[in-house]
């Protein structure tokens, strides 16, 4: 009986483990991707060489690229619409996963979210439309925000630092070593439709896959002039890099929240306002973020010519969060392992 005991009393203390873990996003961490010191550095090193092979094999790899890029929208959409597919399967059907043998199981709501990706995707493909290229973008966007972190304040300055040189250089600088505009020339070059590629490759007949448009692929955001003429461009690395330090300085906030909500500590120095201690890092990044945004664009229209978004959206949150930081104190605990120099409770992880 003693020994029944003790092994109930274990399944239990595994049960209440395994249902903590669960609570506590443990299963969703193991799917995200934190970037240190060493990747914060390289990236940018990786995105220019990235960026020059596109600029002298475009010819050779825009099918292949073409292909990838679609891939991941398909996947990256889907997951967006899941949320959405999941509300709307609940009351019909039950959350059980039905098996497709060595693809794995799904539930009802994945296979839908992964179908209506999959038919924005054909969509996109057949007409091109840039409406659709957008939304592609976007769940880009919100994927990379989902399954990236920044650990620390000084990982996320090393990042946005070496971004915002290479978004320089490529930008400003690129012409006079390449005869031509690297970053502006990869990012509005139109690739082959892989349809018209397949067409060709399988002689189809001339009017076979030949009336489909040439694709602009779905590395940005662009939004047209009143007049139509033009296109304005936001690249999505402009959304993505400032979206990780608002998600970081949100995660920050929260867990200063619980922190000083457990300890019933002060909420800051003596020297500090209470005004001053109600304004989060997050509303005071985000506003960083839009007047650099609204800065980028007013510069785009006075000099005519493309402008490195970074420039204008690095300083506008990066400096407003470093002195907010300084002055409530917080600057030293966040810039290295903000959430693992004290002990707690790794519910104030996730936000």
């Amino acid at each position: 009986r003693s020994l029944n005991m003790d092994f109930e009393n274990q399944d239990k203390e595994k049960d209440n483990s395994s249902a903590a873990g669960s609570f506590n996003g443990n299963s969703t961490n193991n799917s995200i991707q934190t970037i240190d010191s060493t990747q914060a550095l390289f990236l940018p090193i990786g995105a220019s060489v990235s960026l020059l092979v596109m600029f002298f094999f475009f010819d050779s790899v825009q099918v292949v690229f073409t292909i990838c890029t679609a891939v991941l929208a398909t996947i990256a959409f889907a997951f967006l619409l899941l949320p959405m597919c999941q509300y709307l399967t609940r009351p019909c059907s039950p959350q059980n996963k039905i098996s497709f043998g060595c693809c794995g199981r799904f539930t009802a709501a994945e296979l839908l979210s992964f179908s209506l990706s999959v038919m924005l995707v054909l969509i996109w493909v057949l007409t091109g439309h840039w409406l659709l290229m957008d939304a592609l973008a976007m769940g880009l966007c919100v994927a990379m925000i989902a399954f990236v972190r920044l650990p620390s304040l000084k990982v996320s300055c090393l990042l946005l630092s070496g971004l915002l040189i290479y978004d320089v250089f490529w930008v400003f600088f690129s012409a006079y070593i390449f005869n031509s505009n690297v970053m502006v020339k990869v990012a509005t070059q139109p690739a082959d439709n892989p349809l018209d590629v397949l067409s060709r490759k399988l002689h189809l007949g001339p009017n076979v896959g030949r009336d489909v448009p040439r694709l602009s692929l779905p590395g940005k955001l662009v939004f047209p002039s009143s007049t139509g003429s033009h296109f304005s461009m936001l690249g999505i690395g402009d959304i993505v890099m400032p979206g990780l330090l608002l998600c970081f300085v949100l995660r920050y906030d929260n867990y200063k929240k619980q922190a000083n909500s457990d300890s019933c500590s002060a909420p800051g120095p003596g020297n500090i306002s209470g005004r001053m201690q109600k304004v989060s890092y997050f509303h005071c990044t985000l506003i960083g973020y839009f007047v650099g945004l609204l800065t980028a664009t007013v510069a785009s229209r006075i000099h005519r010519a493309a402008q490195p978004a970074l420039l204008y959206l690095v300083p506008f949150t990066l400096l407003p969060l470093l002195t907010m930081a300084y002055l409530k104190g917080d600057l030293r605990r966040m810039w290295s392992e903000p959430f693992h120099s004290k002990s707690s409770s790794s519910r104030f992880l996730e936000v």
